[in-house]
């Protein structure tokens, strides 16, 4: 990778053309990259945007050695998706106990990188930005739509069933998907579980680690080419030393 860890910094897009620089890198890696579409892909200027981007305040990684826009995250306030009508999540899950659960929440989405920019440095930066938020917006739940490449269900039940069987949510903050497709698709017993985990995405990975749970179900998403479950960061369970990183302002 060109970029070192000075030439990269993170901030929130506080223009237009900086939200179209994150359109424009979604489409590479979404569209180009992965083989999605979508209504309001522009294919002739290569942009992928929905309907939601309006309301959702977009996080840039930049490298300013190339004045280039490298990795996003995109954020959706509660106060934001009343705006909008909805989280972007509800056309794919059911979010009742979520959203009955009395605790401030933040969808994220749209989460990527540029392929130079992948396997380590780029989202430690993106991540460490979003603790920020995170702790300073008082958020108690973070969740979003996380994806898996492809819809052959059978190619990734080892994956999925493992995910069901270690990684579920408790039921008072689950997701369900809609229209339901099981997950706990295979016996765990009969796993091969470090082939199965090599095959889940390293985002999924990365929140499971820090103590992230997956909803109930996946969402086969055949515009995007994806197999999409549904992510779930609840502040006060995670692991000792990220829930100090993601609540470090509310006791000051």
């Amino acid at each position: 990778m060109s970029a070192t860890p000075d030439s990269l910094i993170v901030r929130l897009a506080s223009t237009p053309d900086e939200v179209r620089a994150a359109q424009r890198l979604r489409y590479r890696v979404f569209v180009e990259e992965l083989g999605g579409d979508g209504p309001l892909v522009d294919h002739d200027a290569k942009i992928e945007a929905d309907a939601f981007d309006p309301f959702f305040q977009h996080l840039l990684l930049i490298d300013t050695a190339k004045d280039e826009v490298v990795g996003v995250y995109r954020l959706l306030t509660c106060e934001a998706a009343k705006a909008a009508g909805g989280f972007y999540s509800e056309s794919e899950f059911d979010l009742t106990a979520l959203k009955a659960s009395g605790r401030k929440l933040l969808e994220l989405g749209r989460s990527c990188l540029a392929p130079k920019y992948r396997g380590g440095t780029g989202m430690f930066h993106l991540w460490t930005a979003l603790a920020e938020f995170v702790a300073q917006n008082e958020i108690d739940i973070l969740f979003g739509v996380a994806s898996f490449h492809g819809t052959d269900i059978d190619q990734l039940a080892p994956s999925l069933s493992l995910l069901h069987a270690r990684h579920l949510a408790p039921v008072e903050i689950s997701a369900t998907a809609k229209p339901y497709q099981p997950m706990n698709l295979l016996d765990v017993a009969g796993i091969d579980r470090v082939a199965a985990m090599k095959q889940v995405p390293a985002l999924i990975k990365g929140y499971l680690k820090i103590g992230g749970f997956v909803g109930d179900g996946a969402y086969i998403d055949h515009q995007f080419n994806t197999t999409d479950v549904c992510l779930i960061l609840d502040t006060e369970r995670l692991n000792p030393a990220q829930a100090a990183l993601y609540r470090k302002d509310r006791n000051a």
